[in-house]
């Protein structure tokens, strides 16, 4: 990566900039601590406190870079294998967001995998683009969505060659990844850009032995978060350009209109720093998470009514490659539900888990973790499985498929915004929704907000309930009433 990865521009002329300690009559008000609250100020500090900065001229501005932000953008872009690098404090879903407004408008299609961050729609609900869905593989046996497979994306480009962009998430959050570089070259060839969800990837850039990363793949965007696995604060993330199919200078103003003109120093600065540690070290210290991880999901598959998913898995496009570091652990043959093995952790072993749905929990290991924390995760779940062993197995076939999409009716858009009314669940067919309806596992949404509601997605909706998945969104919990578009009456 070469010698200029060592330097932290921003962070260390934040740094100098502080030692000096220049006396403030500008925001924030809190003054270097000295005007909040004493036990927060001691608790945060006051190094922290006196980096919390503002864009004063000698500190640069996120809106407009040309001193230590743009250095520091510079080497992150460097270091990411991107034409340009945007640092982003509003998160992930804020870079996301700009990805999509880039190179969307008003009533333009974009493809989409049914199974996508709120963020997604979020932004196709500000930009007023048509959702074009695909289906992402399901695994029925686990009950989670994988990638999409590259020819379902031939299919819907096929389909619609007027597609504005191709988004794809790489890798998915239990971290398996799709055949990335073909879906890149098939989109390329139909001059179709290439947008990744890269949430939970930052790692995979650094090391040869995991999956290939977005930008290594070819793609023109990827928002990847650097908070998640790479080591910044929370809320910080960045978002990475390849010049040619988007404009960058576009880019650059879609960005600046979605971030705040205060901008937190701190992420800024974590950002910078996060960046140097993977840079510099990041192949070594991925070895080591990686060896911890191998050696973890060989200790719990040795566990009696445990299965920790691995690259036995793969087969095919949509499930192409592997990122060992994330631990799927699959419950079914215990009696016990993700859910309340999740509490169960929490209250005999103070461990939190990623994520639990039904039948799973998810724990990652990061460049963070050590032996002995991985080790005492692997004598909770030995304990967990000894007590509660069933023999008979609880649930070999899980109520997981996934009901046909819907009709598309209005642009997310337009029904986020028209009038609506609540109906009576099972008198909401052909209705056009105003909200989401999800279920988990696997988190792919029944119905989007736009879409015509058919008996079928009614059926499959009360199909889960009665097998105690959770369904989750509409603003009614019981399910009892759908909000739906208000329909305009004739006047007699």
């Amino acid at each position: 990566m070469g010698h200029d990865q060592e330097q932290t521009p921003l962070f260390t002329g934040l740094t100098e900039y502080a030692k000096k300690e220049p006396i403030p009559f500008h925001i924030p008000g809190h003054k270097r601590g000295a005007g909040m609250d004493a036990d927060f100020r001691t608790f945060i500090g006051e190094e922290a406190l006196s980096i919390d900065l503002i864009n004063i001229a000698p500190l640069d501005d996120l809106h407009h870079p040309h001193g230590i932000i743009d250095q520091s953008q510079q080497l992150a872009a460097k270091a990411f294998g991107a034409d340009y690098t945007f640092f982003s404090v509003q998160g992930t879903s804020g870079a996301i967001m700009t990805m999509i407004m880039s190179v969307c408008g008003p009533g333009d299609k974009i493809i989409v995998p049914r199974n996508v961050h709120k963020s997604i729609m979020s932004a196709i609900i500000f930009c007023g683009a048509l959702p074009v869905f695909i289906h992402p593989e399901l695994d029925f046996e686990h009950g989670i969505a994988h990638g999409v497979a590259t020819e379902s994306v031939a299919k819907a480009i096929r389909a619609h060659p007027d597609a504005k962009a191709v988004l794809v998430i790489n890798p998915t959050y239990y971290g398996f990844t799709c055949d990335l570089k073909a879906i890149v070259e098939l989109a390329h060839q139909a001059g179709i850009p290439v947008l990744v969800d890269e949430a939970h990837g930052v790692h995979i850039h650094f090391n040869e032995r995991l999956p290939v990363s977005a930008m290594q793949a070819g793609a023109d965007m990827a928002a990847t978060s650097v908070h998640k696995l790479g080591g910044s604060l929370t809320q910080s993330s960045i978002l990475n350009v390849r010049a040619g199919l988007v404009s960058v200078e576009h880019t650059t103003a879609v960005m600046s209109m979605l971030t705040t003109t205060s901008t937190s120093y701190l992420l800024l600065a974590s950002l910078d720093a996060a960046r140097k540690h993977l840079a510099t070290k990041g192949a070594q210290l991925l070895d080591e998470t990686i060896d911890l991880s191998t050696w973890m999901r060989h200790a719990i598959n040795e566990i009696d009514g445990l299965y920790c998913l691995g690259s036995e898995k793969l087969h095919g496009s949509a499930v192409f490659s592997h990122d060992p570091t994330k631990l799927l652990i699959s419950l079914k043959g215990l009696n016990i539900s993700g859910f309340a093995a999740e509490v169960w952790l929490r209250d005999h072993y103070n461990i939190e888990v990623e994520l639990s749905d039904l039948y799973n929990i998810l724990c990652i290991i990061t460049i963070g973790d050590t032996e002995e924390k991985l080790a005492l995760l692997l004598r909770a779940l030995t304990q967990l499985a000894l007590e509660f062993s069933s023999t008979a197995n609880r649930c070999a076939s899980l109520p997981v498929h996934v009901a046909n999409i819907p009709t598309l009716a209005l642009s997310p858009r337009e029904a986020f915004y028209a009038q609506t009314e609540t109906v009576p669940f099972d008198k909401s067919v052909g209705r056009i929704i105003a909200e989401f309806i999800m279920v988990y596992p696997p988190g792919i949404p029944i119905l989007s907000p736009g879409e015509l509601i058919s008996e079928e997605n009614l059926a499959y909706v009360k199909e889960n309930l009665k097998a105690g998945l959770p369904v989750q969104g509409p603003e009614d919990a019981t399910l009892s009433n759908l909000k739906v578009i208000k329909e305009q009456r004739a006047i007699r």
